[in-house]
């Protein structure tokens, strides 16, 4: 009796050892493809540091707080859902105030959704002699759809590359039999002061001495890329 049991036991590890092997013994093609595609973000964070020093003490933090929420609502941006009271980070500290020169200070995070409403800030702001503006990031509100979409688009490529390999041949591509995603890459380039905010012309926003109309600035736009692997069997 306990020879039968034995048996009884061994019998499925032998049967997926089986399988297995019948899947490595099939014939098939491995191939990759790359997608990538290019979109404006929608999105758009800018950083505002409010302090005394860079009116020399002449105007007080709340008079710029003041004069920035009013210039911002007379661009119809919505303060109570756009405009957020943030910390000072070490990051900003460091790049901002020099140690002697930490004073009474805010930051702020305001959102807009186009790059000419970023621009318009950046100018009007700059009129009221807050010129501490710091672009955090941009976004694209419909990435993960746009994820998706790359990595069908992928496997397709794939599929089109491994037909034409065996045309040659005089074979056929079969079913997927095995299919690997790997992360999707994000490249949205910001770095340093209002990167990737720039003049048409290639000039930086806050490097020109110029007057520059809002509509004139536009931002980088952010490469989405999605890789797949796949392993088709060959008819």
């Amino acid at each position: 009796m306990k020879k039968i049991i034995l048996f009884l036991f061994l019998l499925p590890i032998l049967s997926v050892c089986s399988q297995t092997k019948n899947f490595i013994d099939l014939p098939y093609l491995e191939t990759s493809a790359k997608v990538d595609t290019l979109v404006i973000p929608d999105k758009i964070y800018l950083t505002i540091l409010l302090t005394e020093k860079d009116t020399k003490g002449k105007i007080s933090l709340e008079e710029l707080e003041t004069k920035m929420v009013n210039k911002l609502k007379a661009m119809g941006i919505d303060v109570s859902k756009q405009l957020i009271l943030t910390d000072l980070s070490s990051d900003f500290k460091k790049y901002f105030l020099k140690q002697q020169d930490v004073q009474k200070a805010k930051m702020y995070s305001v959102l807009v959704y186009d790059a000419k409403t970023a621009g318009r800030i950046i100018i009007e702001l700059e009129k009221e002699n807050i010129s501490n503006i710091l672009l955090d990031r941009t976004e694209y509100s419909k990435m993960e759809e746009l994820k998706l979409e790359l990595k069908g688009r992928a496997v397709l490529k794939a599929k089109q590359s491994a037909v034409a390999m065996l045309i040659p041949l005089n074979q056929k591509v079969g079913t997927a039999i095995y299919v690997s995603d790997t992360n999707s890459n994000i490249t949205n380039v910001l770095q340093g002061r209002v990167a990737g905010v720039t003049i048409r012309g290639n000039v930086s926003l806050l490097e020109s001495k110029y007057e520059y109309a809002a509509d004139e600035i536009e931002f980088e736009k952010i490469k989405v890329e999605s890789e797949v692997f796949v392993k088709f069997k060959i008819e």
